[in-house]
This record gives structure tokens, C-alpha cells and sequence, in this order.
């Protein structure tokens, strides 16, 4: 098992005024791993990152990385991490190579040209080096908030919502990079609400919802789950109970016995449902009209939680 670089154990923020953001949350980041935190906006993905980058003080627990308490030993910790915000927070009337030189010494690294030029043509910036921050795209703008993460060289870089609002090209330039990034030993956490984004990049998936860390998860265990498909048929005829000899389907019934769901598997070879409505024709239950559609992110959570 490679070695943690990052624990968070018991942590949780409660405001002033009695509104808690996080409940307790524990959890350990491996050296290396590409960890995504999955959950709609306003479950508590940012303020996590806040306070284990020392941004929001917590209420309850202990955050350290690399062995460095972020509340005992700020500086220490702060040092090796990189955090890209959702927000754009750069001087518009600095040049890209001034803005990320000066991220970098901030830090008390000296203003190492070859370090910067290197990680300017990894994010295609180095074309661009001495444009001011106001002359280019929102694409570009995102790319120089990642430079300035990167300019410390942090152990730990941390995405949040990485490609909110970007295009697809430039989505598919950040998944690229963090699969380099990662090859060269950073661990990367990001935050974001787009499934594909964590099928594509993560190792592990946490899901967390209104502050809850419901689980975290090997990605191949939570993508089998998100692999699950519903087929509604719309009955002729309402049904007061599902009837036994169906019981092999697991079927539910919705809208007062108007609707019967199935739930599958798309990912699996045999799904099920030819045999299933060979067998409702044999038994005369018909159906005026069917509908599937794909778990959202909404019904894993209830799947997960096993509650509504």
C-alpha cells in the first residue's frame, strides 16, 4: 500500500450562525493517486479543499499532509499544495510569465526560468508568455490559474471544478495533463460534478452530498454502479402488486400501480429485458408505452444511501 500524503480525520465546519457545510469527514489520499470528489454543486466539494489548503479553519478534526498539520504548521503544509480555484483570481494587467514567476517566489522558490518555461508549454501558455492575463481567452485564462498552481512544484495539486464551463478541447487538454502530472509523482485531487470527468482521470471516487462523505470508492466499483440503467412500461391495466412469478426481475411498482421499473445493468451482456417482456405478454400484462433512462447522479446517491 503506497503511503499516505494526505489525511483528513473527523473534519467537519459549522458557521456562525449554526449552518453546518461539512459533517465529519475522514479520509486518506494515497502518494500518486488521482482522487475525484463527485457531488452537485453546494455538497460541500470546496469548502473540503478550503480547509485542508488552509483556507477555512474547521471546526472539528486534524488535517495533515506530508505529516505537516495544516492548523500547527501552515506554511509546512501550505507549501505542498497547489490549488486551482473556480475562480478567475489574477491580475488582469500582468504579463503570464510575471503572474506565474511571481506565484512561484512567493513561496521562496528562486525564479527558476526553466522550471516555469516547462510547465508554460505543458499547458501551451509558453506562445503566450508575455501577453497580459486581460488579452487572452477564458480557455487560456483557466490554463494560467493551473501555471500558478504548478509554479511551487507541490506534491499535491488540487482542481476545482477544473473545466466548469470550458470547452471540449480544452477538457480533453486538462484530462492530458493531469495523466503527465501524475507520471511525474503529483498526486491530484479534483472536485467536480461531471461523471465522465471521473470515469476518465480518477483512481478512487468520493461521493459526497449536503456534507456527508457518503463513500469513497476503487472508480471500476462506482462505474458498474453508474453503469445502471431504468426501463418504466406504462400499464394498461394498474397493478396492485408485483405477481410473483416475476420476482427473478426484482421489479417495482410507481404512480399507483400505473408503472412498472426494472432496473439493469447496460453494461452487462444479457440485460434481461427481452425475456422479461416475453414473460409480461405471456401473463396478459400489457403496456401502452416504455422509457428508459440513465441513472442520474441524484439516484446514485439514493442507491448508495439506500434511502430517499
Amino acid at each position: 500500500m503506497t503511503a499516505s500524503i494526505l489525511t483528513v480525520s473527523g473534519v467537519s465546519k459549522t458557521y456562525a450562525g449554526g449552518t453546518t457545510a461539512l459533517s465529519p469527514v475522514d479520509l486518506s489520499i494515497a502518494k500518486g493517486e488521482i482522487f475525484a470528489l463527485l457531488g452537485p454543486n453546494g455538497a460541500g466539494k470546496t469548502t473540503l479543499i478550503s480547509i485542508i489548503c488552509g483556507i477555512v479553519t474547521p471546526s472539528s478534526g486534524t488535517v495533515t499532509v506530508g505529516g505537516h498539520d495544516v492548523v500547527a504548521d501552515p506554511k509546512a503544509a501550505r507549501r505542498m499544495i497547489g490549488l486551482v480555484p473556480q475562480e478567475l483570481s489574477v491580475d488582469m494587467f500582468e504579463t503570464v510569465l510575471a503572474t506565474v514567476t511571481f506565484s512561484r517566489r512567493l513561496f521562496g522558490r528562486s525564479g527558476h526560468s526553466a522550471y516555469i518555461e516547462e510547465v508554460l508549454r505543458d499547458l501551451s501558455l509558453w506562445d503566450k508568455r508575455n501577453a497580459k492575463i486581460m488579452e487572452l481567452s477564458g480557455g487560456m485564462k483557466r490554463r494560467v490559474l493551473i501555471a500558478k498552481a504548478l509554479s511551487h512544484e507541490p506534491d499535491i495539486l488540487f482542481l476545482d471544478e477544473p473545466t466548469a464551463g470550458v470547452d471540449v478541447a480544452l477538457r480533453r487538454d486538462m484530462w492530458k495533463l493531469v495523466h503527465r502530472l501524475r507520471a511525474k509523482g503529483t498526486t491530484i485531487i479534483l472536485t467536480t460534478h461531471y461523471i465522465e470527468e471521473a470515469e476518465e482521470m480518477a483512481d478512487r471516487v468520493g461521493v459526497i452530498d449536503k456534507g456527508k462523505l457518503l463513500l469513497v470508492e476503487e472508480k471500476a466499483a462506482l462505474m458498474k454502479k453508474l453503469g445502471k440503467r431504468t426501463l418504466d412500461l406504462a400499464l394498461v391495466d394498474p397493478l396492485s402488486a408485483v405477481p410473483a412469478d416475476l420476482d427473478q426481475w426484482h421489479l417495482t411498482l410507481e404512480n399507483d400501480g400505473s408503472t412498472l421499473r426494472y432496473i439493469f445493468d447496460a453494461t452487462e451482456e444479457r440485460t434481461g429485458i427481452p425475456s422479461l417482456l416475453t414473460r409480461l405478454a405471456e401473463r396478459g400484462i400489457a403496456f401502452k408505452d416504455l422509457e428508459t433512462s440513465k441513472s442520474s447522479l441524484e439516484d446514485i446517491f439514493v442507491d448508495l444511501v439506500g434511502h430517499r
